[in-house]
């Protein structure tokens, strides 16, 4: 099989198959695109993700936080805690287990979020370091986003610049390759990226705004997330290349490597859908979020327009950040 997500007809027909019970309770179960699933507790929604981190080495502990926490926030909710599960290989060093416990103690410190419990174990069934969170959100019932709320005309934003966290993780992961190519304050710039994975700012100022769905841009880049919003709403969409925020340290990151930037993993932006994206736009850039109208919700196919030829996007493969491994 091939390093990444699995192929999504696949994956939609073990979830299909695979549900156990049914209960009134879950008004939201897994499902592909909805990175969430939703609880109804009375008066509130139990909101819960989990992700685990297989493609980096360094920086987990920051990593496993903001992208497990991020699914929270692009359901329009805050995170009220995580589980966290780290599997070691004999090799490792206890100082490396209490390093990455801190550093996802510092991340939760930085949005309130409280480490649940979890568990920790040393095994031969890995040969690095894998962690595993699980985040739990809590909101008022019934004022959830979910993804698969997209409406034809919605316009489609994206908050900062696309492929962060996978420029982060390639100066992290290739350093020595990477400081023969980029300026000193080019490299302090992608390291800078791991302090702007976050995306629950935006989460809580589109949740108050009031949209029709959200999707933090992860594995598979932005035309991934496209992907999986049109296909959990059953709408299309159409998008403009020359509209798409791209630093140039991230562009010069995926030319060394041969990577396509719009299927690089980018946490630290989100996908959203919404109507009266201009008015939205002022409400995130008046609370220090940079966001940009990219497109628009369509009725039929998924379209990337770039230089006014219109492509058909596919789904998404194999994450374009395993190619720094080659």
């Amino acid at each position: 099989m091939e390093i990444g997500k699995l192929n999504w007809d696949d994956l939609k027909l073990i979830i299909d198959n695979n549900r156990g019970s049914i209960r009134d309770d879950v008004i939201v179960s897994g499902g592909i695109g909805e990175d969430c699933s939703v609880i109804r507790y009375g008066d509130y929604d139990c909101v819960v993700s989990t992700d685990p981190i297989t493609a980096a080495q360094k920086g987990i502990g920051k990593l496993a936080v903001n992208i497990n926490c991020n699914d929270i926030a692009s359901a329009g909710v805050k995170t009220v805690g995580i589980l966290v599960t780290i599997m070691a290989p004999k090799s490792s060093k206890i100082e490396e287990i209490k390093n990455i416990m801190s550093d996802i103690s510092d991340e939760c410190k930085k949005f309130n979020i409280q480490i649940l419990g979890g568990h920790t174990e040393i095994t031969e069934a890995v040969n690095r370091i894998i962690v595993s969170c699980t985040a739990i959100g809590k909101g008022e019932k019934g004022k959830t986003v979910f993804t698969s709320g997209a409406e034809v005309g919605d316009d489609i934003i994206v908050t900062k610049t696309l492929g962060m966290e996978g420029t982060y993780i390639a100066i992290n992961e290739k350093l020595d390759k990477l400081k023969n190519i980029l300026s000193n304050e080019e490299l302090d710039e992608g390291k800078s990226y791991g302090e702007n994975l976050s995306v629950i700012k935006e989460g809580e100022v589109a949740g108050k705004f009031g949209v029709n769905s959200m999707h933090d841009i992860t594995e598979g880049g932005l035309l991934g997330a496209l992907w999986e919003v049109a296909n959990a709403s059953k709408v299309g969409f159409k998008v403009y290349n020359n509209k798409l925020p791209i630093s140039h340290v991230t562009g010069k990151v995926a030319k060394v490597f041969g990577i396509d930037i719009l299927r690089f993993i980018s946490s630290g932006s989100m996908l959203i859908c919404c109507k009266n994206g201009e008015e939205l736009l002022k409400k995130l850039q008046g609370n220090n979020v940079p966001a940009f109208i990219i497109g628009n919700i369509t009725s039929e196919k998924g379209i990337l327009v770039d230089n006014e030829i219109e492509n058909e996007v596919t789904p998404p493969e194999c994450d374009e950040l395993f190619k720094i491994y080659n």
